[in-house]
């Protein structure tokens, strides 16, 4: 069992789009307990309940224009301080650059919070391509599939809520992804050194299915 910080297990995981963070914060969160912290999510949540964040981010993003660092980590630590987050969380999708993953630490460092590992899921680009193009998503909870990689143990049916209803994203084509990838070099990867000069950075093999790499992921925590 991995023993994490006093106040919890706080936890980063990166990787480039398609690699799988979403599924493997989602084994995490059922394994310890700790709260799944998507970015996306928490941006649609914000719009949704109408705060004060969300107020001045629907604009901005109804526009296509990125969510303001400043207002992201408000957001964050929001998020951070409810009850549910106690035990500890994984933030997934966040941050996003240098900026962030730097705001990100003073933050945590304010309430007395370390990270005790950025988890980089690492998988080829042509295997993170087939991925995408073939993953949908349970239209109930969220949970993600994939035709080739993660298949419901029941066909047509959710292995986390038992619905029955599918979704998969407009944007999965193959041009959009390629683009995807090269945004996520430029903006996303320098956190990729920046972690791994604090010494926290764990690098993951993402090929291979969903509990093997749950296992992998273990097996790093526990050390």
């Amino acid at each position: 069992m991995f023993v994490g910080h006093k106040n919890g297990m706080h936890l980063v995981i990166t990787g480039a789009p398609g690699t799988g963070k979403g599924t493997q914060a989602g084994v995490l969160k059922r394994k310890y307990g700790i709260c799944h912290l998507s970015a996306g999510d928490m941006l649609r949540e914000e719009i949704r309940k109408g705060t004060s964040v969300g107020k001045k981010l629907e604009p901005l993003l109804a526009k296509g224009s990125f969510a303001p660092d400043d207002l992201i980590i408000e957001m964050v630590s929001n998020r951070i301080d409810e009850k549910d987050c106690k035990q500890g969380f994984i933030l997934d999708g966040f941050p996003r650059t240098i900026n962030q993953a730097g705001a990100l630490d003073n933050m945590l460092e304010e309430k007395g919070i370390k990270l005790n590992a950025v988890l980089e899921i690492m998988v080829p680009d042509n295997v993170i391509i087939e991925r995408i193009l073939g993953r949908y998503t349970c239209a109930t909870c969220g949970e993600s599939y994939s035709d080739k990689f993660h298949k419901p143990r029941v066909a047509g049916v959710c292995d986390i809520c038992g619905g029955k209803k599918f979704s998969k994203r407009l944007d999965d084509t193959k041009e959009t992804v390629e683009k995807r990838l090269k945004k996520y070099r430029e903006l996303t990867y320098p956190t990729i050194t920046y972690y791994k000069n604090e010494g926290i950075l764990r690098g993951v093999d993402g090929n291979g299915a969903v509990d093997v790499v749950a296992k992998r992921i273990d097996s790093l925590l526990e050390k």
